[in-house]
């Protein structure tokens, strides 16, 4: 017997209690063993055109959906009993006439209504995406023949009614299509229908009980590190020197990140791969996806290292140079102090340890000249050259003090690497950065001289949009050139359209980098539609934790792990605040991220590369977002431009970690930034 399990059964399983699931685990692994077990009242769907389908008791109320064809089963659908009836009553398990296919197809004459485009008095109808389509394109992209005519009536808003009818890989090809992807072709139409690329991704085999587990028990971890089509071309392809991906929030860069680490690991016996982040944090979670998609194939583990940035600079510093004391933000504030002390210049402090770290310890300018010639990208404050020249005595003070002390600065020895090691010194074949939006000059720098010069050496993964804890720079003046080998991701897999739409308020449309490079974040879909974000302010704060207290029980009732649900706040200050409203819900909560018991309370830089099915960002009010004490501590009108902005890609980070369900909460006076997020 040949068993499969279908993406639209660990779907449904989801949205389930979790008292349900563990029943319904429990009865999925009696099919594995005979399907003749007495309790499991396999009855035929009587009133479904397909006769295969089959539904097994759980309990009174839910039913498995099976697909029973000779010897070949399908877990295709969990849900209640009527529920379940209705879906197999409305579905077919067809071959696709062009791809050749296995599919899982609603039958078209049972639907009455699929679109029903809404239009606004004196509003011109928008176009249609694909009317003038030819008819064997959209066939490539998967699309069942009795759905042509409904799809050549939609347009970028009513599409996503096709979501919920169409087999996920023709929707998935429909909205590529739509940002300008051609449809992939792969005909099999003499092999087996379940080997094809598109079955493979919907329909998983199941050799034997511990692959039916880990199916079930892993659904969202396994849906989180899936690669798909339009994300492939960037993991198989081959770079002459550095390349980069960009996408907007839930684009799918970290997938592409994993899964290229992964590729080169298995066609490199010999090689050495650094997938690695600009933190600690963010590192642990690739680490934990690593660990899933590669499973049992422990040699691949083995040659890919995943660490953080500044954790694998100074593990290759003190094995090649020696070791290292590194001096830390107290310690420098200390020797600026105290050379501006000693010198006769007037100078604020806070721009004084601005210009530290942001240009004379940040780029590494090493003499006078340089930084009395050095063009001051993103600073708005002119500073004549006589002025430069006093501002040098300070800092080359405040630098020889650090050195007496024994301390080097994080960005120095980065250039003390980068200037010491050797070609036979470098551990590393290839290197993967995700999130490489938030690296530092230095950080490039050292990524540069390590593997720059390789084919497919270097690899990077970011999105401007994201970028929250670096200033803007030039790749190019680092070293590293991404120019004819940088891509742009177009669909969203994560975010529903809604929540996609709502947060890109926060952003212009066309984000660019200090060298020029441009990120037009116009023509992005997202894969699936979903409920309407909620923004909400409250006359008090015991309102706002009154309001997300309800919205966390609504979550939980239709059947939300709470581990699938994060309380999203500007600071660590704010968490008694959130772990309050989890509190009211009867919930417990967490800073650690437990998994299946607790609502996970963090703070927006924190929750960066996370996703959860449903987020509540809170306490977004007039001088927490954006924060009072960072636009007080802008020595500049360029420094609080890059506040401002940095602060907003914060609230866009938190927004954008929801998949399903967004909601975003104040007390009055609200941020300005809300107004927003209502457009």
């Amino acid at each position: 017997m040949t068993l499969r399990i279908a993406d639209s059964f660990t779907a449904s399983l989801a949205k389930l209690t979790p008292q349900e699931q563990g029943l319904v685990k429990q009865t999925a692994f009696d099919p594995h063993s005979g399907l003749d077990r007495p309790g499991l009242s396999l009855r035929r769907v009587d009133g479904a055109r397909d006769k295969g389908f089959w539904t097994a008791r759980v309990n009174d109320d839910i039913r498995i959906v099976l697909h029973r064809r000779g010897e070949d089963t399908l877990l295709a659908y969990v849900g209640h009993h009527d529920d379940a009836y209705r879906w197999a009553e409305r579905r077919r398990l067809d071959v696709h006439p062009k791809t050749g296919a296995a599919q899982l197809v609603e039958i078209r004459e049972r639907v009455e209504e699929v679109v029903v485009p809404v239009y606004v008095a004196g509003e011109a109808a928008k176009p249609k995406l694909f009317a003038e389509t030819p008819e064997a394109t959209l066939l490539l992209c998967g699309v069942p023949e009795d759905w042509i005519g409904d799809v050549r009536e939609v347009d970028e808003d009513t599409i996503f009614a096709l979501a919920e009818h169409l087999p996920a890989e023709a929707m998935e090809a429909l909205l590529n299509l739509a940002v300008g992807i051609e449809p992939v072709v792969a005909f099999m139409q003499k092999l087996d229908p379940f080997a094809h690329p598109d079955a493979r991704r919907r329909f998983h085999l199941l050799t034997d009980e511990t692959d039916l587990r880990r199916a079930l028990e892993a659904p969202w971890e396994t849906w989180s590190i899936f690669l798909h089509p339009a994300q492939r071309e960037f993991v198989e392809r081959d770079f002459a020197g550095p390349a980069r991906v960009i996408g907007s929030a839930g684009t799918g860069k970290t997938v592409v990140a994993l899964h290229r680490a992964v590729r080169l690991a298995r066609e490199n016996p010999a090689a050495r791969i650094l997938l690695t982040t600009f933190n600690s944090l963010l590192a642990t979670a690739l680490h934990l996806k690593v660990k899933t998609l590669v499973g049992d194939e422990t040699p691949v583990l083995e040659r890919i290292t995943v660490a953080d940035l500044p954790s694998a600079a100074r593990e290759l510093f003190e094995r090649t140079v020696g070791p290292i004391r590194l001096a830390d933000a107290e310690d420098v504030a200390r020797a600026l102090a105290k050379a501006k002390a000693a010198s006769d210049l007037s100078v604020d402090g806070r721009f004084l340890l601005e210009e530290w770290k942001l240009i004379v310890d940040g780029r590494q300018i090493q003499d006078r000249e340089t930084y009395r010639d050095l063009p001051r990208l993103g600073r708005k404050k002119r500073l004549a050259g006589e002025r430069r020249e006093a501002l040098w005595t300070i800092f080359e003070d405040a630098r020889e003090s650090l050195r007496a002390a024994g301390l080097t600065t994080y960005a120095e020895m980065l250039r003390l690497l980068a200037d010491g090691i050797t070609a036979a010194e470098v551990p590393f074949d290839y290197i993967v950065v995700d999130e490489a939006q938030d690296i530092l000059a230095a950080e490039l720098r050292i990524l540069g001289k390590l593997a720059g010069d390789r084919p497919n050496g270097l690899f990077f993964a970011g999105d401007i949009g994201q970028r929250i804890f670096r200033p803007a720079f030039s790749w190019r003046s680092e070293g590293v050139d991404v120019r004819g080998r940088s891509r742009s991701l177009r669909v969203n897999y994560r975010t529903s359209q809604q929540i996609r739409r709502q947060a890109e308020g926060l952003l212009p449309s066309m984000l660019v980098e200090a060298d020029g490079s441009e990120d037009d974040r116009l023509g992005v879909q997202s894969l699936f539609s979903g409920a309407t974000p909620v923004v909400r302010v409250f006359p008090d704060i015991e309102g706002e934790k009154e309001a997300v207290a309800a919205w966390l029980s609504q979550c939980v009732s239709e059947g939300m792990e709470p581990s699938a649900i994060a309380l999203v706040v500007r600071s660590p200050e704010l968490f008694e605040r959130a772990e309050a409203a989890a509190a009211l819900a009867g919930l417990r909560s967490s800073q650690d991220g437990e998994k299946g018991s607790a609502v996970r309370v963090a703070a927006m830089h924190d929750v960066k590369g996370l996703e959860f099915r449903a987020v509540a960002v809170m306490a977004c009010e007039e001088g927490v977002v954006p924060s009072e004490a960072r636009m007080v501590e802008a020595a500049d009108e360029g420094a609080l431009a890059e506040v401002y902005a940095t602060e907003r890609h914060l609230l866009y980070v938190a927004c954008t970690r929801a998949r399903e369900n967004l909601l975003v909460t104040a007390a009055e006076p609200a941020s300005e930034f809300l107004q927003d997020l209502h457009s």
